[in-house]
């Protein structure tokens, strides 16, 4: 645990090797990475977090000023306790806290790794009108149901992104906890909705990048992950066919094989090209 004035942030890690700091999205804990770690077999040392109001990190935001930064804030006091010059994986909302701590430059990266992140804003004057469509029906029908007092109101989105049915599928505990967080959910979305991502911001990202999507995530989580990668000039796009957004848990092999050649690729490269050539065919395509 990292003790600050503001709140505290979970910390923990585990194994050996290059730094790991692993990121997981809305509605979890740094123990969504379980899966993931077991898969990169002690081969990195491995640090985790949660996100502002999940697990034991305090929340830092209210209603009328949620913002990344509170977010980014957070994160970058786990990658100063970590060591720096760390490779940063973010998955989900965690992918978009990861992206705004890079274009911060605050903290000393190795690589970045973003596992479809809801970057919803790119979409903003892109012409998209059916994914925008999608997020914005989605996102009003999401928050309406929970205004009316609908305690499972979180459904909605989780079934958005993993397919009709995840929600339901998902043990108990894990559901309940997705329902007890929900406001916190809404306070990352209004952080999301509320962080602007042009192309020329996104194309001062300079270090290694790898952006993952699921081959059967939604149509509108795959073209902005697609946009995302191809908006940032150092980064390569990987599918993981067979999967959709929750392939932290249902893929985590393939996930855990494609962060660490990403960050073995990184490692290896001379410092002076640190930031530049990375190759766009480096990743690859998973068939899963």
């Amino acid at each position: 645990m990292i003790e600050e004035a503001r709140g505290n942030i979970d910390y923990e890690e585990s194994g050996a090797g290059p730094t790991m700091v692993l990121v997981p999205g809305s509605c979890s804990t740094g123990a969504a990475w379980r899966p993931v770690i077991a898969a990169l077999g002690n081969r990195f040392r491995c640090v985790t977090t949660s996100l502002l109001g999940y697990g034991g990190t305090a929340e830092r935001r209210t209603p009328r000023g949620a913002s990344l930064s509170h977010e980014a804030e957070a994160l970058e006091s786990v990658i100063r306790k970590a060591g720096g010059h760390v490779h940063l994986v973010g998955h989900s909302f965690g992918g978009l806290v990861a992206l705004a701590v890079a274009l911060r430059d605050r903290v000393k990266l190795a690589s970045l790794a973003v596992v479809e992140a809801p970057a919803v804003m790119m979409l903003e004057g892109s012409g998209e009108i059916q994914h925008i469509r999608a997020f914005g029906e989605m996102t009003g029908a999401y928050f309406a149901a929970f205004k009316d007092g609908n305690v499972d109101a979180i459904e909605t989105l989780i079934d958005f992104f993993g397919g009709a049915g995840t929600f339901a599928s998902w043990p108990p505990r894990v559901r309940t906890y997705a329902v007890a967080t929900t406001p916190v959910n809404i306070l990352d979305w209004e952080s999301a909705f509320g962080y602007p991502l042009p192309a020329e911001t996104l194309a001062q990202v300079r270090i290694p990048t790898l952006v993952i999507r699921g081959g059967e995530s939604h149509s509108a989580m795959q073209r902005v992950n697609e946009l995302l990668s191809e908006r940032m000039i150092r980064a390569t796009l990987a599918t993981i066919e067979g999967a959709s957004h929750f392939m932290i848990a249902t893929h985590a092999d393939e996930v855990a094989r494609l962060v660490a050649q990403h960050a073995n690729h990184a490692d290896a490269m001379p410092a002076a090209d640190i930031g530049g050539g990375y190759s766009r065919q480096a990743a690859g395509v998973m068939r899963g």
